[in-house]
This record gives structure tokens, C-alpha cells and sequence, in this order.
């Protein structure tokens, strides 16, 4: 059975494997053809929500060093 932080290490690891997805998507839309401004906007604005999320989720699983 998987413990909460099995859980969250996988969903950490999902995350990051679609941030790291999302920077090839973006470079390569920005490197061919005519740009498509609201569409590399809108990958930008997932890229920071997934970013945000892994800090979250990174916060959970590092124990707070004062306490």
C-alpha cells in the first residue's frame, strides 16, 4: 500500500517531467514558423502554476529544519 508520501513523490515527479515537457513545447514553438503569442502565453502561465505546485508539494515533503 502507498503511503502519502509515496503519493507525493510520484505526483512530484509527474509535475516536474511536465515542466520539463513544457520547456521543449515552448522552445520549439518559439524557434519555427509565424508565433503564436497567446498559445506560448498560455504554456508560459501552466509552466509557473506546475512550478508553484512543486514548491508546495517540496515544502511538504522537507521536514522544517526550526522546529
Amino acid at each position: 500500500m502507498l503511503t502519502d508520501k509515496d503519493n507525493l513523490l510520484r505526483r512530484l515527479h509527474s509535475l516536474r517531467s511536465e515542466h520539463r515537457d513544457l520547456d521543449t513545447v515552448i522552445a520549439r514553438i518559439t524557434e519555427h514558423g509565424p508565433l503564436d503569442q497567446l498559445q506560448v502565453q498560455r504554456l508560459k502561465k501552466r509552466k509557473l502554476g506546475l512550478k508553484d505546485e512543486i514548491a508546495r508539494l517540496e515544502s511538504r515533503l522537507i521536514p522544517d529544519r526550526t522546529a
